[in-house]
Order: C-alpha cells, then structure tokens, then sequence
C-alpha cells in the first residue's frame, strides 16, 4: 500500500498541517488503520480506498480516535489523487478537485449556535466576546488577533470538556480573521491548520464582514492559509499543499 506525507494549507514544505495518506485497494479494517494512525503521529491519517467504481470512501483518524471530518487530510488526498475527486464519508458525499496549485474543497456548513460555556477557567485572563458550539467544537471569539496569537489554554481543563476542542477566532490583522485550534480530547493539544473548523469560521465571519467570500490565517506555530467562500450550506475552502515524503506500508 502507498503512503504519502502531505503538507496541507501551505505552499511550502515544513509549514501548514502535515497529513498521511493511505492509499488502499479495499476497505480495511478500522483497528488496523487507528494503528497506522498512531504510527504515524500526524494530526490526522487519512485512508481512501481507490479500487473502487464512483465515490471513493475516505475515513480519517488521529492518533487516538476516528473523526466524522478533516479538511487539511482530504486536502491532503485530493492532492495526491489530483483531478476532481467525490468521496464518502461519515460526514455526507464531499467533493473536491485539484487544480492551478490549489485544492478547492465542498464541505457543509457548520454556523455556531450561541451558549453560555464558562471558558474562563480553560482561557484565564482572556477577554471572551461570545462563545459557541459547531456540531463538535466549542467556538469562542476574543478581541483581537495578538490576543490570539499569545493564548496558552489550559489543555488540562479543556480536554474534560464536551468534545475537548475549542476554536478561537478574532477579526484578522493580515488577513479577514485568525484561529487557532486546540484539541486535546481527541489527542491534538493544537492543531496546526484546521480545514473543518473552517466551516464554522466561514458563515460567522461572512456574517459579521457581510462578504462570503474570506481568507483566513490559523496562526499555530506552523501556520497556514484557507481562502473560504460561503455557498448557502456548502463552504468552499481552497489551499496549496506539498508532499514531502512518500512511500510503502508493509504491515
């Protein structure tokens, strides 16, 4: 079985959010892939099968758990499928194609829903404007892109919450809006660029900016750009990706 290491959200290699991809002949075994998974130690491994006629099934799993959706890993695949691509998932039919240097993806759209979380105990010290939920993030948006950029949560008291992820956005310096993304229930303390939180990132900044089409910086230490555009449900995030390794699975 090929493999690849795919820097997603990037134009150059060592920055952006780093994939693996598992090309496979047939559906395999759910076990066996969280394995790889947790051998390769990315943020997420992503398994497709391609010995098949229409819609290839694509999963996607950390280091420690399955997840319903990733953005930089299906980036990730499409880059080294190339073309247009449709896959199955657990989240719905996604469509995606690879083209000019960009891989542009059709993901739902996930707006967050206003609640009252209590954050200040994960984020001491930090101004919190309004605070809500995707189908699995919580959300939080604070004043400014410096406050974001100098956040250090409390990785502790965050994993024991809901999900254990949490989204943190502010309007952008550089750019129309920064995040970053921290996942610790499902073992990521941060993530590096994050194409699903996105979803979430796309119809609240489109609704405060009244413009649907952004680009958004996640400045993890890593970093990366998505340009986004709101398409009623569906969000279309584009980004670059480089493959830096490649090679063969022998287990």
């Amino acid at each position: 079985m090929r493999f690849f290491i795919v820097d997603a959200f990037t134009d150059r290699a060592f920055a952006g959010n780093s994939a693996g991809v598992v090309l496979l002949d047939e559906p395999a075994d759910p076990a066996w892939m969280q394995d790889v998974a947790a051998e390769m130690k990315h943020a997420e491994t992503a398994f497709v099968v391609t010995g098949t006629e229409g819609p290839k099934p694509l999963r996607w799993f950390t280091p420690a758990v399955e997840v319903a959706l990733c953005g930089h890993a299906t980036l990730a695949v499409t880059h080294v499928l190339g073309g247009k691509q449709t896959y199955t998932t657990k989240s719905g039919e996604l469509r995606a194609k690879a083209e000019g240097g960009w891989v542009e993806l059709d993901f739902p759209s996930d707006p967050p829903q206003p609640t009252d979380d209590d954050l200040s105990e994960i984020l001491p010290g930090v101004e919190i404007e309004y605070t809500g939920r995707g189908v699995e993030n919580l959300f939080a948006v604070v004043k400014d892109a410096d406050t974001v950029r100098g956040l250090e949560p409390d990785l502790e008291k965050l994993k024991h919450t809901w999900t254990g992820r949490l989204l943190v956005t502010a309007r952008g310096d550089r750019t129309d809006f920064v995040s970053r993304f921290f996942a610790p229930g499902v073992g990521i303390d941060e993530d590096p660029v994050t194409g699903s939180a996105h979803c979430i990132l796309a119809p609240y900044w489109s609704a405060k900016l009244q413009r649907n089409d952004l680009t958004g910086e996640q400045a993890s230490q890593r970093g990366g750009i998505v340009r986004t555009r709101l398409d009623g449900d569906r969000v279309h995030l584009a980004g670059q990706a480089v493959t830096v390794l490649s090679g063969e699975l022998h287990v």
